[in-house]
């Protein structure tokens, strides 16, 4: 029971955190400039090869956590990407929370979910309702990927 409803709730941060990278990832590859013009607002350097390689990450990494296939490998760049995002645009909310000791700036930032969904895949695995539960041939075994 236990592991149904753990593979369960994997599923649904999959699903939805997924999506929302995918997401976000085809918007910077859409808009390119717009990517470009805001990252080089934020003093990033390269804008324009960031704004890419961060869409492409983020769109083909929301894809791999969607579907559940490569998730733990996956989940290194992804997090590394959302790293980035707070070093970057939230800035002032990692400020905050070294120099005040105030986590709410930190914990309210957009890039904390998404770090935490994809911190969740990469500690936890997929879940049993995954393509990485089928390719890796965990099912033989009932385990857990």
């Amino acid at each position: 029971m236990q592991e149904s409803l753990q593979s369960l709730f994997l599923l649904v941060i999959r699903l939805y955190w997924g999506y929302q990278f995918a997401i976000t990832g085809f918007g910077k590859l859409m808009n390119p400039q717009q990517a470009a013009d805001f990252f080089h607002s934020l003093g990033i350097p390269f804008p324009e090869l960031n704004a890419v390689l961060a869409g492409s990450m983020e769109l083909f990494g929301g894809i791999c956590l969607f579907l559940g296939l490569f998730s733990r490998f996956i989940s290194i760049p992804l997090l590394f990407v959302m790293l980035m995002a707070y070093v970057t645009a939230g800035h002032a909310s990692l400020v905050t929370l070294f120099t005040e000791f105030d986590p709410d700036p930190f914990f309210h930032d957009t890039a904390f979910l998404f770090a935490y969904a994809t911190l969740l895949i990469f500690l936890f695995g997929p879940g049993k309702y995954s393509v990485d539960y089928w390719l890796t041939g965990t099912y033989k075994t009932k385990q857990m990927p």
